[in-house]
């Protein structure tokens, strides 16, 4: 299953309506995807300290445990103060080292302003690169996001829609060599 991650809490986000929209083009190419909502973490319950599981509220696990059984993580992130959204590394920190991070696939499509989410994808790389996840190359940014979807979330630039479709259909290639050649988070061939 590939989690399809709202990188923001904010309600009525642009990021979950693209997400939505990447969620049925996982499953048009006939692959389970569904979207992880950080929305729907109760952020009341959650102990000042990250570390351990003793840390967690119930909607904090029930993701992280989707994070660890995930075949891959397809990052939608807007930007935020240049930056992706403090919700995403508090998030982060309260994941399993190195279980939910060590050889997991992970791709990004950044949507913001004139740089189109290019700030928070690099940044957010550099988290997962140095945690050994496996960074997907193909990134795709929506610049000036408002003015380049519709009501439902749809992409209406022809080129733009074809770049995510190849993302896609190419993140899906490469989830499957990595579980081939038993380099995958979730094969017997880790250090998890």
């Amino acid at each position: 299953m590939i989690e399809v991650v709202v990188c923001t809490n904010r309600d009525g986000s642009n990021s979950k309506k693209i997400a939505e929209n990447i969620v049925k083009k996982f499953a048009a190419s006939n692959t389970d995807a569904r979207l992880l909502e950080l929305s729907s973490i109760d952020w009341s319950e959650l102990n000042s300290n990250q570390y351990g599981e003793e840390a967690r509220s119930k909607s904090m696990s029930d993701l992280i445990k989707r994070i660890d059984e995930a075949s891959g993580l397809y990052m939608v992130v807007p930007e935020y103060n240049g930056s992706y959204p403090g919700v995403v590394k508090t998030f982060i920190d309260y994941w399993s080292y190195p279980k939910s991070f060590e050889k997991r696939p992970v791709c990004f499509l950044g949507l913001g302003g004139i740089f189109g989410g290019l700030r928070p994808v690099e940044h957010l790389q550099q988290v997962f690169g140095y945690r050994n996840a496996f960074v997907f190359p193909e990134r795709v940014f929506l610049r000036d996001v408002w003015s380049i979807i519709d009501e439902a979330g749809e992409v209406k630039d022809p080129v733009l829609k074809d770049l995510i479709n190849v993302q896609v259909k190419n993140f899906i290639t490469f989830i499957k060599s990595l579980e081939d050649s038993k380099l995958h988070a979730n094969s017997n061939n880790t250090l998890n």
